[in-house]
């Protein structure tokens, strides 16, 4: 089931996969993780195997019973272009997303090169968002493999920013997300790591910041604000269209 989310640049999850695998530096301290191991402890059916991999086909039919207009980050507990995931569900996660014009979706992902080498074959309607995750400079690439696909919108997350991403290039990026890591044994962000992206985000056209929060142990004691205030800008297709508001 789909469920309204306390994740500041979204309005709520849907999961036709859970469970993940560990890629690189940001997946250290994963709140999916930490979430599916809690909600398997409570004997929820789809965590009953914890944190792996697994299809949940009956959730293909949720989308088609929301009435009004949402805002949904698909696969918040997974990754949607993990390399166990079936092309073919992969398309038929598609289809349904296609299918329901009215939402929009929201999909991230750390697995840039399958998400490029895939992408030719999946359909891309207006309503689809397409992000990679980058959590230090040695992730840049992922960038390259974003603007590679075509979709409607075309972000990127630094959450968690655990390092400055010098060279990260946000030519053709429509939104960029910071946010620092937050629970237990969270590493910190440094402010002109925020700062730097802020001012290259201000400085390339078309690309809209949003700041989702400085994270740490007790993240909301930490606060979202930024320079004395938030930080909460969409990319323009949403300004400019009632429909995604």
């Amino acid at each position: 089931m789909a469920t309204q989310s306390a994740i500041e640049w979204t309005e709520s999850t849907w999961n036709p996969v859970t469970g993940c695998t560990k890629v690189s530096a940001g997946c250290l301290n994963c709140y999916a993780e930490r979430m599916a191991r809690r909600l398997q402890a409570m004997g929820q059916e789809r965590y009953k195997s914890g944190f792996k991999l697994n299809l949940h086909r009956e959730a293909l039919n949720e989308p088609y019973r929301w009435k009004k207009p949402r805002v949904v980050f698909v696969n918040s507990m997974s990754d949607l272009f993990h390399e166990e995931i079936p092309p073919e569900f992969l398309h038929d996660v598609f289809t349904v997303m296609n299918e329901n014009p009215r939402h929009t979706f929201q999909i991230l992902t750390k697995r840039s090169d399958r998400l490029r080498q895939l992408a030719p074959s999946l359909k891309w309607s207006q309503n689809i968002w397409m992000g990679v995750t980058i959590e230090n400079n040695d992730y840049v690439s992922r960038a390259d493999d974003l603007r590679a696909v075509n979709p409607a919108i075309k972000f990127i997350s630094l959450e968690p920013l655990l390092a400055p991403v010098p060279d990260l290039d946000l030519t053709g990026i429509d939104w960029v997300i910071v946010g620092g890591e937050s629970g237990p044994g969270a590493r910190p962000m440094l402010e002109h790591w925020v700062l730097d992206v802020k001012k290259r985000c201000e400085s390339t056209p078309g690309v809209s910041f949003f700041f989702k929060q400085w994270g740490g142990v007790n993240k909301k004691k930490a606060g979202r604000t930024l320079q004395g205030r938030t930080w909460d800008n969409y990319p323009k297709i949403r300004e400019q269209n009632p429909s995604f508001v």
